[in-house]
């Protein structure tokens, strides 16, 4: 059954993961509690392949994981135009937007992009390392080395990053060929990435703990108790206290 195959191709994609990128994990994890226990912020901006929806505020997730989200809305609604040839590209727009945020020389940023090229993540990698930050790419090396980068700087997204996470997803990202059907079947960059994001996870806490830290984990809203835990116990830590320190 094609259902079977898509069990074992996503047996494999693991295996990949598990084998090719485990010390880069052990790395960003550690990278990422020795930011903390500094004081630093955690910042996850993905172009729409599941790491802020999966990281943020989740039970058995972490309160450090913060989304940094930013857009230009123009609300202008007169005349109808043609607007084909716009340029949504808006390099620059990343510099205002870490301006106008919390973040911090020293923070940490999770950025994904399956391609490696996609411009509004490219660009706030570009700006977020000039600024200071430290920066953990989420990408597919198979799909970003097969693809030109359309920022002025020419780098794509890994060629940016101090830790790269490879998501092992093939170029285009889809993984199974499936006869009579002209496109490939089934993205593996969404499971791929919240797989290495929670081992990532297990690392940072792992490592908290052995500086004498208690992470802040968060419980499920939904379950009995937990929402009542995550406003009387971890909430207040993060309002209340040093911004960053607060975050472990």
């Amino acid at each position: 059954m094609l259902l079977d195959r898509y069990w074992d191709t996503i047996n494999d994609l693991y295996s990949r993961v598990k084998t090719t990128q485990r010390e880069n994990i052990i790395a960003a994890g550690k990278l990422i509690a020795d930011a903390v226990d500094q004081g630093a912020c955690v910042h996850i901006c993905d172009s729409g392949h599941i790491i802020d929806s999966e990281l943020i505020y989740r039970g058995g997730g972490l309160i450090l994981y913060k989304k940094f989200k930013y857009n230009l809305v123009v609300d202008n609604p007169v005349r109808k135009r043609d607007r084909s040839d716009l340029d949504t590209s808006m390099e620059g727009l990343a510099a205002y937007a870490l301006k106008a945020s919390g973040a911090r020389p020293g923070d940490v940023m999770i950025l994904g992009s399956v391609s490696g090229r996609t411009f509004s993540i490219v660009d706030l990698a570009y700006e977020a390392r000039k600024m200071g930050l430290k920066i953990i790419a989420v990408t597919s090396m198979s799909y970003a080395t097969q693809v030109e980068s359309p920022h002025s700087s020419g780098k794509k997204l890994y060629e940016l990053a101090d830790v790269v996470l490879d998501n092992c997803a093939p170029a285009a990202e889809a993984m199974m060929e499936v006869e009579g059907v002209e496109a490939r079947l089934c993205a593996a960059s969404g499971l791929s990435a919240a797989f290495i994001l929670w081992s990532v996870t297990t690392v940072v806490v792992e490592e908290l703990m052995k500086k004498g830290k208690t992470p802040g984990v968060l419980k499920s809203a939904n379950f009995p108790g937990g929402n009542d835990y995550n406003k009387s116990y971890i909430e207040p830590r993060y309002e209340k206290e040093e911004i960053g320190r607060a975050h472990v």
